[in-house]
């Protein structure tokens, strides 16, 4: 194991209250792993907390200031059936839907309504009207991306958090107040700001208090950028 670095996430930067946005956590873990990769997570992440990064023999690893795991990342696969998407039209009025219905936490990051651009995804989910499938249409907003325009890992993969969350809800029965357990990614093609993108989710399996789906993005015309399979537990009753 080497020297690990020291961050501290942003404030903003949340989905449930004081907590770091897992799909935000996941993107920084999968970055410094490379290709496919699944993180899991242990505990809450905080946010304005000071915590470390180490790279491993198997990937990388999250922990707090006492040494305790929060998330760790280690290659990954994913191997799933991608259910047909939606149209543009069809994930712009699912979009509409999710705006209108407002939020309970209107500054998550993932698909808060009230963020500025760069201060959140501003990528609003929703199930479609008469079809088992949570859809958005998203525009990422130039300040998401890097060099050349291209969306940063972070903000890839957190991409596919909330969709998977409202597919859990939706379409899965989970209980609101749900956490990501794991989420692997396999990046297929760049994703660059100022673009079209469809990106939609549906449920796989469920067991308990797990909830597995899929969610996917892609060109508006059917082209794959990003697959993930997310795995999602309900809180205790």
């Amino acid at each position: 194991m080497t020297v690990g670095t020291a961050i501290t996430i942003p404030t903003h930067i949340h989905g449930y209250p004081d907590l770091a946005f897992g799909g935000y956590v996941a993107g920084m873990l999968a970055d410094r792993v490379g290709g496919e990769v699944r993180v899991d997570f242990r505990r809450g992440v905080p946010v304005r907390t000071p915590v470390q990064i180490t790279d491993t023999e198997s990937g990388s690893v999250l922990t707090d200031s006492d040494g305790t795991v929060l998330a760790e990342a280690s290659p990954g696969s994913v191997e799933l059936a991608v259910t047909p998407p939606p149209t543009w039209e069809e994930a712009v009025a699912a979009s509409q839907d999710s705006f209108a219905a407002g939020r309970a936490i209107p500054d998550c990051y993932g698909c808060g309504t009230t963020n500025a651009p760069g201060r959140g995804l501003r990528l609003y989910p929703w199930r479609l009207r008469d079809q088992d499938l949570v859809a958005a249409a998203w525009i990422p907003d130039a300040e998401l991306a890097g060099p050349g325009g291209h969306l940063t890992t972070e903000n890839i993969w957190s991409a596919v958090d909330c969709p998977g969350g409202w597919a859990a809800i939706e379409l899965s029965g989970m209980s609101p107040g749900g956490l990501t357990a794991a989420l692997t990614t396999r990046r297929i093609g760049p994703v660059r700001a100022g673009e079209k993108y469809l990106v939609w989710s549906w449920p796989i399996a469920a067991s308990g208090r797990k909830h597995t789906v899929g969610v996917a993005i892609s060109t508006p015309k059917g082209d794959l950028r990003v697959l993930a399979e997310a795995l999602w537990i309900e809180p205790r009753r």
